[in-house]
């Protein structure tokens, strides 16, 4: 069962249900490790190496399989190192967790999660952007809701996950409708719980990615559930690692062969839609095709930014808008960002993907 709502947003509840023990114990260890980062700056400081060294091994996400199918259709698996294994993980806490367990080198997710390993005392750096420029969230109501707009979740429960993207899109598209978070009743949940937390009627509203809307509707549309579109959009997709595994310079140059790889991949599926669809949606996801097109027309065109400068301002600007609401502490967030790898999923697709 989901956890009851926390009216007002309960911050110690927040610490123990979303971040647990792992976190406190990353927030006490955080004030005596200078010495320690002190040293680990200096290894990520070294330039890149130019060849992955024989014997190179990476442990990468893959949530649902979409990375190795990605390289199986567009022919990009012929990689110059080993991958030991690609876990299935998507949700940022879930990714931060096997950071911390040393079971995964590489992962993909939004803006989010690297400030919440942040706060959690964890060091991760990005290390590639693809930057969005459409909405990849819309806000699903309960069965039987009359909720028409932003402006109507006032006083209403909503499913917040305050380390992942569905959490700060949540936050923007509040902040842009004028509410205050003490105007509605945040409920500490993670984005697995949301759909749950909506059949039952747990929550009023729920923040759901587009690829999930059409088979929820399916189900509840005709129980009177709906969706709420907005053009609030979650600038960035990401790449990042442990600072541990960047300052490793094998690894690091195993991570700066895996980007380009990466960006062409992302770029392969939104230029084969139909194959895509079929093959991801379809075949591993038990979609429709019909539905599988509802999806893939809502896509991101992928866009790799040659410089960091906008997405560093976009990740302060998320950074500032989780501690006013007493979320994290505040902090610059230049340091989450390993600028040796700048460029170089830019470098690695067409002129049109480069922006």
């Amino acid at each position: 069962m989901p956890p009851p709502s926390a009216s007002g947003v309960d911050r110690r509840f927040f610490l123990s249900s979303l971040l647990g023990a792992a976190a406190a114990a990353g927030l006490s260890g955080c004030a005596g490790s200078s010495a320690a980062d002190t040293g680990v700056k200096r290894s990520t400081s070294a330039p890149l190496a130019d060849k992955v060294p024989s014997g190179t091994s990476l442990k990468i996400a893959s949530y649902q399989g979409v990375q190795q199918l990605q390289f199986k259709l567009a022919g990009l698996s012929d990689l110059p190192f080993k991958v030991a294994d690609w876990p299935n993980l998507g949700a940022g806490p879930d990714v931060i967790n096997a950071f911390r367990a040393k079971s995964l080198d590489v992962g993909n997710n939004a803006g989010i999660p690297p400030i919440q390993a942040h706060y959690q005392g964890f060091d991760a750096k990005i290390v590639a952007i693809n930057v969005t420029r459409k909405p990849n969230y819309l806000f699903a109501t309960k069965p039987g809701s009359d909720i028409q707009d932003v402006q109507g979740f006032k006083g209403k429960k909503l499913a917040f996950s305050q380390g992942q993207a569905q959490g700060v899109v949540l936050l923007r598209a509040l902040k842009e409708a004028g509410l205050a978070y003490d105007d509605v009743d945040l409920v500490p949940l993670t984005s697995n719980q949301f759909l749950t937390a909506l059949q039952a009627g747990q929550v009023d509203i729920a923040p759901l990615a587009n690829a999930q809307s059409p088979a929820y509707l399916k189900q509840y549309g005709s129980k009177g559930a709906h969706v709420i579109t907005t053009d609030v959009v979650d600038l960035l997709n990401l790449l990042w690692a442990p600072t541990s595994v960047l300052a490793d310079p094998a690894k690091a140059a195993a991570v700066a062969a895996y980007i380009p790889r990466w960006a062409k991949g992302a770029v392969w599926a939104y230029e084969h839609p139909d194959a895509w669809n079929e093959e991801f949606y379809v075949k591993t996801q038990n979609l429709t095709l019909a539905q599988a097109r509802s999806i893939t027309e809502l896509a991101n065109k992928p866009l790799f930014p040659p410089s960091w400068d906008e997405a560093v301002k976009w990740e302060q600007e998320t950074a500032d808008l989780l501690a006013e609401g007493g979320f994290v502490k505040g902090f610059k967030v230049d340091s989450l960002f390993d600028r040796r790898f700048e460029g170089i999923a830019a470098k690695s697709v067409p002129a049109e993907y480069r922006r």
